[in-house]
């Protein structure tokens, strides 16, 4: 080599150093969830955020939790919740979020979908997980996934008394659930030798890994749109697993991901809601006008990607801004999404909703 060429090595260190190395394997996981929500607040037309309406919602919202001692404890007291540390958790958890969308009704709360379990009827999410319930008790192993890839016993007619309606509405997207838990079912059986422990296991403690396993491997999980021509990551399901694992065993065991607070918020109808409710965000006039006379709006429509994009970036500021000033609070976006997720539910039941949520028909949501 002559004194006018570059050493191969020098130069390699050097561009390593600089980060222009073209080689990532070494790299730690990440989702791009949180860039692909800045850069969606950045370019956002329709939907603002208020720093100071921010600043204020986030010393409210940590009092809040502080007085309500939310923590990972929080996920497993509801009653409906499973509360074994094993296996059988893992796959009700993993059933629950492949099919934890769209549950929203233009019926009355008397008429829309409801499920009869425990004596009383639930609604929502909180049916989601009645219906599993149910049927496990029913003998139907409805979160076992080779039972999902079995058509004989897995028929449209059984899973259609999974779901069985205590009023006259059936479930929203019933005909996507059943394409949703057949794909499932396919790609464990395919690449994860049918098992969804081993899913969790090939992403070796990374929440962002997993994250990325899903929506690589599952394409009911490839939660993506594109806005103002680049394509953005949102990953509301694939995210809310990790963090459900999290939960659910307390940070251990299955639930143990050393990047955990790569997770951001969970962006569906409900937060962006509470945040409008709090001041943290506001709409344009036709975007207001649109939500509050519960016209629907399209999925990947620039609305719907600005709701969740700013509702994803709204949560991290306020994260930021609550450890700004109580540096020792043990909080990310997981437990905050949590809180004003029960919050607006708790508003709601009240009769005390602001604004509604906005409407679009969609799995990723």
């Amino acid at each position: 080599m002559s004194d006018d060429e570059a050493d191969p090595e020098l130069v390699a260190l050097l561009r390593a150093h600089l980060g222009l190395d073209g080689n990532k394997t070494n790299a730690p996981p990440e989702t791009k969830v949180l860039d692909n929500a800045s850069f969606i607040c950045n370019n956002s037309i329709d939907v603002a955020l208020d720093m100071r309406g921010t600043q204020a919602a986030a010393e409210t919202i940590w009092k809040q939790m502080e007085q309500r001692g939310y923590s990972t404890g929080t996920w497993s007291e509801h009653e409906l919740h499973p509360k074994s540390k094993d296996e059988s958790t893992v796959n009700f958890i993993f059933t629950m979020d492949l099919l934890n969308f769209c549950f929203w009704s233009e019926k009355g709360p008397e008429e829309r979908f409801a499920v009869a379990y425990k004596g009383r009827k639930w609604t929502g999410y909180w049916g989601l997980v009645a219906v599993l319930q149910r049927a496990l008790e029913g003998g139907i192993p409805i979160t076992t996934p080779s039972f999902w890839v079995d058509e004989e016993a897995c028929t449209e007619e059984v899973l259609r008394t999974v779901f069985q309606s205590a009023t006259d509405e059936e479930a929203p997207l019933f005909k996507e659930r059943m394409a949703c838990l057949r794909e499932a079912g396919h790609v464990l059986q395919e690449e994860f030798d049918g098992s969804v422990t081993t899913l969790i296991s090939d992403a070796r403690n990374s929440a962002a890994a997993l994250v990325n396993l899903l929506a690589d491997n599952f394409p009911c999980f490839r939660d993506e749109a594109t806005f103002e021509h680049k394509k953005v990551r949102i990953m509301k399901r694939a995210q809310i697993f990790v963090a459900d694992l999290w939960a659910a065993f307390d940070g251990d065991s299955y639930g143990e991901f050393y990047d955990i607070d790569k997770i951001t918020m969970f962006a569906d109808y409900r937060i962006p809601q509470m945040l409008h409710t709090l001041g943290v965000i506001s709409y344009s006039p036709p975007l207001e006008a649109r939500i509050r006379s519960l016209q629907e709006i399209e999925s990947g429509h620039s609305w719907e990607i600005e709701l969740r994009g700013c509702s994803i970036w709204a949560v991290e500021l306020i994260r930021r801004e609550i450890l700004k000033h109580h540096p020792e609070a043990k909080v990310n976006a997981i437990l905050i999404d949590f809180f004003l997720y029960d919050t607006m539910k708790e508003l709601e039941k009240a009769g005390k909703e602001q604004i509604p949520h906005h409407r679009t028909r969609s799995i990723w949501y």
